[in-house]
């Protein structure tokens, strides 16, 4: 599939421009269907498949990055490394590693399941409500990000007491403390007790 900022259609083969759909689940996230990706996310949001990336360097710091401005929903808010939507009957792997490379021109290393969770979190700014299943992964970078500027504003790497203050000092998305203490367990096995994550 081709690059796409979030808030386009992406192109059929005959040129006109298809929407993007997402996978809806059940509770116990079995596929059930599927919606348009905005009408997923319109009050009071219908629950569907989503994945979140954590990356670290070599040091144990984390990738963050901040949204594009442009983006529809929560901009120029920081967050994790990569998250997204699988598009259906993809698998939340593949979608994983597609939209790091796509995002952030990387390509993730012994990326590995995190788990999963379950939230719903509204967006006060966009009015938009993330109702979301989500399949977390965490693994390494290695490789300096050369973001993609409709989707990324900038990037940093930080230690768990950089995030700390960071977290304090400027406006992250509203899903980020959730998918990240959802995936401290898979995150402290990768990085190590020392990382202090």
């Amino acid at each position: 599939m081709p690059t796409t900022p979030a808030t386009t259609a992406h192109a059929s083969q005959n040129g006109a421009a298809t929407p993007i759909m997402l996978e809806l689940v059940d509770e116990n996230g079995t596929t059930i269907g599927t919606a348009e990706k905005l009408s997923a996310h319109v009050p009071p949001g219908k629950l569907h498949r989503a994945f979140s990336v954590f990356l670290f360097d070599t040091s144990g710091r984390l990738l963050l990055q901040q949204r594009a401005l442009g983006k529809y929903h929560s901009p120029g808010v920081w967050s994790n490394t990569c998250c997204g939507h699988p598009y259906p009957g993809e698998a939340p792997f593949a979608a994983a590693a597609r939209r790091t490379a796509e995002e952030l021109g990387v390509s993730p290393s012994l990326m590995c399941e995190a788990g999963t969770v379950r939230y719903n979190h509204p967006d006060p700014a966009s009015g938009l409500v993330e109702q979301e299943f989500n399949h977390l992964f965490v693994g390494l970078v290695r490789d300096e990000p050369e973001p993609d500027p409709e989707e990324v504003g900038s990037t940093a790497f930080v230690t768990a007491p950089e995030l700390a203050r960071m977290h304090d000092e400027r406006p992250f998305s509203a899903w980020f403390m959730t998918v990240l203490d959802a995936a401290r367990p898979a995150i402290r096995e990768l990085t190590g007790a020392s990382a202090g994550w």
